[in-house]
């Protein structure tokens, strides 16, 4: 079981703000604040922000991939929408990724460091 991650960025406090909008939807708050770290989380932190002064943005075919766990369809969008709504890029819209796995609804998203975040739930027939 992974307990957290940690993505690097060159300016600490660009994207905590940026994340403080995106994660939002699925319920992440900002946690901890240290001078070089940012850490969100529900109860306790999970997904770090780790300052890395002169970083120089991953290309899109690098850099780490974080996928986090949505309560459903609406907060995939909403966690997409609030990402491009602040600065943040496409890196897969919404939607049923079948051949990954029976009911998996994702949306992908890139930050100005160009990490690969993934809002991720799993859908159910009716």
């Amino acid at each position: 079981m992974i307990d957290h991650v940690s993505v690097p960025v060159a300016d600490l406090a660009r994207a905590a703000a940026f994340y403080d909008k995106v994660l939002a939807p699925l319920g992440y708050i900002r946690l901890v604040e240290r001078p070089a770290t940012i850490g969100f989380g529900k109860t306790y932190p999970e997904f770090w922000l780790n300052l890395r002064e002169g970083l120089n943005p991953a290309d899109t075919s690098d850099g780490a991939h974080v996928a986090l766990r949505a309560r459903g369809p609406q907060a995939v969008q909403d966690f997409y929408d609030a990402a491009l709504a602040h600065g943040g890029a496409c890196d897969g819209r919404p939607g049923p990724r079948e051949a990954t796995n029976p009911g998996y609804y994702a949306a992908f998203i890139r930050d100005a460091d160009g990490n690969r975040v993934e809002a991720v739930t799993f859908v159910t027939a009716d």
